[in-house]
């Protein structure tokens, strides 16, 4: 069946960018405080979700709704399943947009909003091209399932539960990632060191706050010091700011000095491409008199884990040919006097190495601290071979869509759903060359990339399922 697939997209482009723009209206960051039976991670992943399946209600597709964790669109029947995973949370917006984060807006032919990269525009781009199938006719062979979660951004709490319901997918891919295909994801284990929060130095650390999530790298750090030569200190941050790359300002008030950091955010995949806010601050407060889990908790930021996304100083730097480079984000990072504090490290590690090599490394750091180390939920590393099916017909639709014959698959440190499947894989809708803006403040897609992303999508899940 001859289809002129992008032709087919250019047609759906107004009905998508306003499907597009009910979702991106829709704040679907978890908030475990706004939490109820009906809405088991806070309203905003729950009513996105809803929405998404709405879309497809009304294109005439079966759906069902998990408990507002995790849903589907059906289409086609038989044995075997093609699955489409994507998810309709998205990260905390965070400071530092020109544009309302949730008022899909565009301009110079790019889409800004929340979740138009990640991953509301790539998952309805998914969509589309699924609809485009069933608008013209075309019955598959085999079943599909466009799969949606609602908490990828944090413990996969909705997919989890889609999980414990319903048969686990092996074949399929997720658009939430980049062209021109993922076929390796490294490891993903976060770590959290705990402090109790004491002080006794000459300073008081009365309060420290960076950092959104683990996996983003942090934009904003805040602290409050009492008992300083505020005159001297405020002189001595100036100075620090003029051989840094951060921004930043104090102000006094009678609660005490209160310093300002304003770094770069960015995936926490890659911390390279940010710059975290949190580890500069505290590496200019190292140089005074802390005491305490205050001075620990300064020292462990600025000595043992600033400026080192491949975690040298930890001991546990590690390449693999295949996988790359082990790295680590310095995620969130709180301290609030006498009540307690904490650092979490995001790693994603590629194979050869894992969370024990991590935690040794960490409790080294940490051996003459008052701290506690806790391992959250890890997700060891996934390959599909690119001489797979799925690899190889992704890769072809993907070549002859671009006209890119020498594109190959690749291995990140991100983590998608794709990685839930034996045979699974990410595949866009980021393209080569276009700014990786995930997990950012103006975080934005050019409208022609995603056309060309439900272009590809339409005829893979054809040629998949034909």
């Amino acid at each position: 069946m001859a289809i002129d697939w992008q032709k087919l997209s250019e047609h759906y482009r107004e009905d998508y960018i306003a499907d597009l723009t009910t979702l991106v209206g829709i704040d679907s960051s978890r908030d475990d405080s706004q939490a109820t039976d009906e809405y088991p991670l806070g309203p905003g992943p729950a009513k996105a979700l809803i929405a998404f399946l709405g879309l497809a209600e009304r294109d005439g597709f079966k759906t069902k709704n998990l408990d507002n964790l995790a849903g589907y669109v059906e289409y086609g029947s038989g044995e075997d399943t093609l699955a489409i995973l994507g998810h309709a949370d998205v990260m905390p917006a965070g400071k530092g947009w020109h544009t309302d984060p949730f008022t899909l807006t565009e301009k110079d032919g790019n889409l800004y909003g929340r979740g138009t990269s990640d991953d509301k525009g790539p998952a309805l781009a998914a969509y589309y091209g699924l609809k485009m199938l069933k608008d013209q006719g075309i019955d598959p062979k085999i079943k599909i399932r466009f799969i949606i979660g609602t908490d990828e951004e944090s413990d996969w709490t909705g997919m989890n539960h889609y999980l414990d319901l319903e048969p686990a997918p092996t074949l399929g891919f997720s658009p939430d990632a980049e062209f021109p295909l993922i076929n390796g994801e490294k490891g993903n284990v976060t770590f959290t060191t705990n402090f109790a929060g004491t002080n006794g130095g000459e300073l008081t650390l009365v309060d420290f706050e960076s950092g959104l999530r683990e996996n983003m790298v942090p934009r904003d750090a805040e602290a409050t010091v009492t008992g300083a030569d505020n005159d001297q200190l405020v002189a001595a941050f100036k100075q620090f700011l003029d051989q840094v790359p951060v921004t930043g300002e104090t102000t006094v008030d009678a609660q005490g000095l209160h310093f300002e950091v304003i770094g770069k955010a960015a995936h926490g995949m890659e911390p390279k491409n940010g710059i975290n806010a949190g580890t500069y601050l505290a590496s200019f407060l190292n140089d005074y008199n802390f005491g305490g889990d205050a001075a620990d908790f300064l020292s462990l930021l600025a000595n043992e884990l600033h400026d080192d996304s491949r975690a040298h100083k930890l001991g546990i730097a590690f390449t693999d040919k295949v996988m790359g480079d082990l790295t680590m984000n310095v995620g969130v990072q709180t301290f609030k006097a006498d009540q307690g504090a904490l650092i979490n490290t995001n790693f994603r590690y590629p194979t050869g190495t894992g969370a024990a090599d991590i935690e040794a490394g960490l409790t080294k750091a940490t051996a003459n601290m008052a701290a506690t180390i806790k391992q959250g939920r890890e997700m060891v590393p996934h390959y599909v071979d690119p001489s797979d099916p799925i690899v190889a017909t992704l890769m072809d639709v993907y070549r002859q869509q671009t006209g890119d014959m020498t594109a190959q698959p690749e291995v990140v440190g991100g983590g998608t759903y794709g990685r839930l499947m034996k045979r699974g894989v990410a595949f866009g809708a980021l393209f080569p060359g276009t700014a990786d803006t995930m997990h950012q403040a103006d975080e934005f897609q050019p409208a022609a990339d995603l056309l060309k992303a439900m272009a590809i999508y339409g005829q893979a899940i054809y040629e998949l399922t034909k």
